[in-house]
């Protein structure tokens, strides 16, 4: 591990106070979504299946995988960079629902902790769990209400837009300023980061416009066309151990 990460947290209490917060606030929208849609179809066990487990350890390690592959973008400062990690939360929460999805998430940050501990006292790694919740939460809760190709289209639609807002106010009004004060910056220095690759960018409002809004939306756009995609293939390999021959055929018809 390259940092401790005892000492990370006790001299970073309040980040991690966030952090945990956050944490439990996902996992408490999930839950509520997934209990009432198992009401409302009358499912009386939409708790963890071996099934669910199975897939949650498997698609977090690729997560885990995929968080390592970072591509930068030309029009945005180095320390921004655009990763395909969250694409198995998104298919593990159309499978199973939004906890599998947020459980993926949540996984794959502490796998990173423990692989590479964390260079930014928590703060990317909360950016990076709250930016892809942003987008696996809806995206999994429209798409349980009613699995089709319509729904899933505008599951993923939904989300590249909710992911665009959340990850843009987060920096505007959270993350950009943690990081100035954790590298003892000024904040206009990191807005000169982004004026030295656009001249456009001369303030936090034009940096979020020309630099951060585009990486999130071009991330959820990515995202949502591998989705739609490659789901419709992997839904049945994914359910088939733990499904009857007419759920089957209803993983086949989706989307």
């Amino acid at each position: 591990m390259n940092n401790n990460l005892f000492t990370s947290v006790m001299e970073n209490t309040m980040i991690v106070a966030v952090f945990i917060l956050l944490i439990v606030t996902m996992f408490v929208a999930a839950r509520i979504a997934e209990t009432y849609v198992a009401k409302k179809n009358g499912d009386a066990n939409p708790g963890m299946t071996t099934r669910k487990m199975v897939i949650i350890g498997i698609f977090s390690a690729i997560s885990a995988v995929l968080m390592l592959f970072e591509i930068p973008m030309p029009f945005a400062p180095s320390f921004y960079k655009l990763d395909l990690s969250d694409l198995p939360a998104v298919i593990g929460g159309f499978a199973f629902g939004p906890m599998t999805g947020v459980m993926i998430e949540f996984i794959k940050i502490l796998l990173n902790l423990i692989l590479n501990g964390t260079q930014t006292a928590f703060i990317g790694e909360l950016a990076n769990f709250i930016v892809g919740c942003s987008y696996v939460l809806p995206a999994s809760i429209i798409y349980i209400f009613k699995k089709n190709r319509q729904i899933a289209m505008i599951s993923c639609l939904t989300a590249t837009m909710i992911i665009t807002l959340v990850g843009s106010s987060l920096n505007a009004f959270y993350l950009l300023p943690a990081f100035a004060k954790l590298y003892g910056m000024p904040l206009d220095a990191l807005i000169g980061m982004g004026t030295a690759i656009n001249p456009a960018i001369n303030n936090m409002f034009t940096f979020i416009l020309f630099a951060v809004a585009p990486i999130n939306l071009l991330k959820g756009s990515v995202i949502s066309g591998i989705t739609l995609l490659v789901y419709k293939k992997l839904s049945p390999v994914i359910k088939n151990a733990s499904l009857t021959a007419s759920e089957k055929r209803a993983a086949e018809s989706e989307i």
